[in-house]
């Protein structure tokens, strides 16, 4: 089970007169995904060539994926993201404080499954809970094997700016 904050609107230190880029909404997602005990990792490849902007895992193994938006011409123009729901558990869009929430409540943007998140670069709030869709158990080894493996390597990289140096 999952606990994250879940508010009917942002929370109010929430700065939405402060112009927000993806890596502000980032920041926010990550530290509430880290509270509630989920493992983000950003800018995640996916097996199908696309590139989920967070990924998490939690203790059991739950994926989830998050899209991130901070224009409605990108929200708009955006047809890749079907493809994120064949690599995930649970997915939830992503967007600032103050940004129009209406397109998500239509059937593009498939309420019926994603979940909603504002968030800003302190804090993010869950505004809609995603359906939870368990991936088949070869999927799921799948991203985790290239979950755990894209993590070792950023975190070897940080350690030794020249890998290829050892080989």
């Amino acid at each position: 089970m999952f606990y994250f904050r879940t508010m009917a609107s942002a929370p109010d230190s929430i700065d939405s007169l402060a112009p927000m880029v993806a890596a502000d909404v980032a920041r926010g997602v990550a530290r509430m995904f880290l509270q509630a005990e989920l493992t983000p990792l950003p800018e995640v490849p996916l097996g199908n060539g696309r590139r989920a902007d967070i990924m998490a895992i939690d203790a059991k193994g739950c994926i989830t994926i998050v899209e991130i938006k901070v224009s409605r011409a990108d929200l708009l123009g955006d047809a890749k993201w079907p493809f994120y729901l064949d690599y995930c558990d649970r997915f939830f869009w992503a967007v600032p404080g103050g940004f129009d929430l209406s397109p998500f409540g239509t059937d593009p943007f498939r309420p019926d499954c994603c979940g909603l998140i504002v968030a800003d670069r302190y804090e993010a709030a869950v505004l809609r809970e995603p359906l939870h869709r368990p991936l088949p158990g070869a999927r799921r080894k799948a991203e985790t094997l290239r979950f755990a493996r894209r993590a070792a390597r950023r975190l070897w990289g940080d350690l030794d700016p020249f890998p290829e140096s050892c080989v």
